[in-house]
This record gives C-alpha cells, sequence and structure tokens, in this order.
C-alpha cells in the first residue's frame, strides 16, 4: 500500500497547524504515528512528562479517530513501522536539538535507501533558528536584536486543520508505556490535557490579558498563560498563540501594549531554540566557556533540601513544594529558586536542571537548560553573575501578604544557608573566572 503516509509524531500533538498531517492528509491515506525513543541520543522524558505525554495521546488519538485516522504508539522504529504499513513516504515536523538532528537525519537516510520518501516540516518555532541571523551571518547571543529581528519577519499564518480522511474510526488504545507512578497521579487535579483543553487555556488568558504585564510578577495572581506545557507538546502552536493575540491586539487597541509584553515572552521561547540548535548541548555544556572550570560546591544535604523545599527560604521552600504538587513554578518563583541553588548554595546548576526536568509538566528541551543557563550567569544574554536574587526582599515585593508562601509552605524553618555570606562566595567564585 505504497499510498499510505506515516506521519511521524513528536512534540506537535495537535490536528490545527500540523504541517506534517496536514501534506500527509493531502496525499491520501494516512497513519499517525508516535514512537518511543530509546536512543541516548535524544532526551529521555521526565516522569511528569511522561505523565503529561501519556494523557495527550490518548486525547489526540481521540480527535484523530473522529477525522478517520488512526495513531499507533510503537516501541520499535519507523523504519520498521514505514515497512510494516508498506508506506510510500514518512513526514514530520522539525526539531531542534544537537542529537534529535542527529538521530532524524540518520532515519531520513534510511528510509531514503529503502526508496521511502522523506518530508520535514518547520512546525515548532514561529521562526526556524536557520531563518534568522546576525547581520555577520552567525547566531544571536543577546535577546533584544534577536526579538527586534524576530518581529521583522512574516509568522506563517497557522494552517487550518486537516480535512477527515473518512467517516470516524474507533479510538484505538494507546499504550506509550507509561505506569502511573505514586506522585504524579495527583497532577490530574491541576490540569487539563490536549488540543480542546490548549485552545480553552489560551483563550481564558486572553480575556484577562491585560493584567498580564504587572501581574506576571506575583505568584499568588493567576496572571501567567500556563500555556507552557501545551506549547512543549505541542498541543497548540506558537504560530496559533502568536496570530490570536495579535488578532486581539488589533480588535481591541487598548490591550496592545499587554499582548506585546506577553508575545515578548513567547519570543523568548523561540531564542531558546536558537541556542539549542546552534551550540553544543545546552543541558550540559555552559554557552559560556569560562563557567565549564567554575568549581561547584559537593553537599547532598543542600541539594536534598532544595529540592524538598526545606531551605527555610520561605518563597523557595513554597516554589519546590508547588513544583512537586503541581508539576509547574510560577515564572518569578522558578528565577529565584534556581539562583538560590546557582548561587547562594554555589551547586552545579545542571542539578537543578536535572530535576526541573523530572517534575515540571512543561520541560522542554530549549527552555529548561536555556532558562537555567540565564539564572546561573553561564547562558547568552544571561543574568550577570553579581546579579543575586535576594529571595526574601523579592518576597516581601512581589509576596507582600504572604499569601503565596501560606499556599505552599507555612511552617517556618530555619535557613540552612546567610543569605549575605553566601552571596560573598558566589561573587568570589563568579569573579575568579
Amino acid at each position: 500500500m505504497a499510498d499510505t503516509t506515516l506521519v511521524w509524531l513528536r512534540n506537535d500533538l495537535r490536528i490545527g497547524d500540523n504541517p506534517a498531517l496536514a501534506a500527509g492528509m493531502r496525499r491520501g491515506r494516512v497513519v499517525a504515528v508516535h514512537v518511543e525513543e530509546a536512543d541516548r541520543r535524544v532526551r529521555q522524558r521526565g516522569a511528569a512528562s511522561r505523565w503529561w505525554l501519556n494523557g495527550s495521546l490518548n486525547a489526540l488519538a481521540d480527535e484523530l479517530a473522529a477525522i478517520g485516522v488512526r495513531l499507533e504508539t510503537i516501541s520499535g522504529s519507523i523504519l520498521d513501522a514505514a515497512a510494516d504499513h508498506g508506506a510510500g513516504a514518512v513526514l514530520w515536523n522539525r526539531r531542534y536539538a544537537p542529537g534529535e538532528r542527529e538521530v532524524d537525519a540518520e532515519i531520513a537516510a534510511g528510509l531514503r535507501a529503502a526508496g521511502i520518501e522523506v518530508e520535514e516540516f518547520p512546525g515548532n518555532a514561529l521562526v526556524e533558528p536557520f531563518d534568522i541571523a546576525t547581520k555577520s551571518g552567525g547566531p544571536y547571543a543577546v535577546y533584544t536584536p534577536f526579538w527586534n529581528a524576530l518581529r521583522q519577519h512574516d509568522i506563517p499564518a497557522p494552517r487550518r486543520a486537516a480535512d477527515k480522511q473518512g467517516a470516524p474510526i474507533r479510538a484505538p488504545a494507546v499504550d506509550t508505556g507509561y505506569r502511573p507512578e505514586a506522585w504524579t497521579e495527583k497532577l490530574t487535579r491541576y490540569w487539563r490535557i490536549g488540543e480542546t483543553a490548549a485552545k480553552d487555556r489560551l483563550r481564558d488568558f486572553l480575556d484577562r490579558v491585560a493584567g498580564y504585564p504587572e501581574g506576571r510578577d506575583y505568584p499568588a495572581l493567576e496572571a501567567t498563560s500556563k500555556l507552557s506545557p501545551h506549547l512543549a507538546f505541542g498541543e497548540i502552536s506558537a504560530r496559533q498563540v502568536w496570530h490570536a493575540a495579535w488578532a486581539l491586539a488589533e480588535r481591541e487597541p487598548s490591550r496592545a501594549g499587554a499582548v506585546g509584553k506577553f508575545l515578548m515572552e513567547l519570543a523568548w521561547r523561540d531564542f531558546n531554540i536558537h541556542q539549542l540548535y546552534h551550540r553544543a548541548d545546552i543541558a550540559t555544556v555552559p554557552m559560556q566557556a569560562k563557567f565549564r572550570s567554575l568549581k561547584w560546591r559537593q553537599s547532598d544535604g543542600d541539594l536534598r533540601a532544595w529540592r524538598r523545599g526545606e531551605t527555610g527560604i520561605a518563597i523557595v521552600d513554597a516554589g519546590m513544594r508547588e513544583l512537586w504538587e503541581t508539576g509547574f513554578m510560577q515564572n518569578r518563583v522558578r528565577m529565584l529558586t534556581a539562583s538560590l541553588l546557582a548561587k547562594n548554595l554555589l551547586l552545579d546548576w545542571r542539578l537543578g536542571e536535572q530535576w526541573f526536568w523530572d517534575c515540571l509538566v512543561d520541560a522542554d528541551t530549549a527552555n529548561n537548560p536555556g532558562n537555567w543557563q540565564w539564572v546561573a550567569g553561564c547562558g547568552n544574554d544571561a543574568a550577570p553573575y553579581f546579579r543575586i536574587f535576594n529571595p526574601d526582599t523579592q518576597a516581601q515585593k512581589f509576596d507582600p501578604d504572604g499569601a503565596y508562601v501560606q499556599r505552599w509552605a507555612p511552617t517556618p524553618r530555619k535557613p540552612i544557608v546567610d543569605l549575605k555570606s553566601s552571596r560573598e562566595r558566589a561573587l568570589a567564585a563568579f569573579r575568579a573566572l
């Protein structure tokens, strides 16, 4: 059945604005496939991500079945799946991590050697990272020039959802190999998963976007979009979000300023993709070479206290407990928890990045390490080494009535670190570089 096209889904678990799926549907019969990859060059998902992935694939299987498309989850190879289906073509949307690109290139070569057509599409960024460059032709290392350049690009309009392939079919049972873990089961209390949920969340956020520029810094408020897990799994595309937001700004100019601020944050996601694409593995390699020689402290006890939300620094403990309970942490608190680990405790930022990778429902191959490197000071356009957040003064400013701390960490503890002396220790270590 050479008229069968396989659409290989990865972090694009949606029907709307899915270029690979739309192209496959134009060809004829489509089978959608998700592969549980075991290749070490592809970063394996953490526990919270695996929980979300399982729910997202089940939701997508139902939505695809409604338009006559079957979703298969396999633990083997996409080459074997193509052979089993007698596929004439395999299509996918591009991904950007160095290891992912290497794997995709090898798979593409193997498929072509077997006489199977391969085509990849831009589906996961506002602008492809190789389509935006400095005047000298190199990658951007500073965000503001990147943002200014991105704004000059014509962000492609979202593609409409694929037409029906045929009559609805019965959704297949989806087995991702996920087995519930005790701590992830509680996440169901906090999240709706899937493309429909993503669209609803975007609509809800745009209704209240006017409060975003100021409210986004206050962790007790529901001011941010919480679209990040939906974007991480591609249940909604960045282009869909971009165009929906700009459409609102055009209809209601009074909200344009708030929309612009939100879209600057959305574009930060593209900036991290840009770093991921053009550099060595940013989850393990500092973007600034001088940081590779930094002597980090070794303290299992301090790391354990940080992970458990038992540092005695109230807003940090609140953030770490929110993370463990919900799989999420408000953005400003993410900065404070990361700064305490990498600077006050002087523990390797990669230990924190890995913990977040395991616990966040929005763990993303670009954003997670990119943001950690920004706080640690070793990333491009990072917070300078002498910028060390004081979590106590930050809490006074952004949680003035203690509502956030009271919700997540109401019982005071004795601090494991003195903020003033640990700041001086960190400054000395960073100056030595």
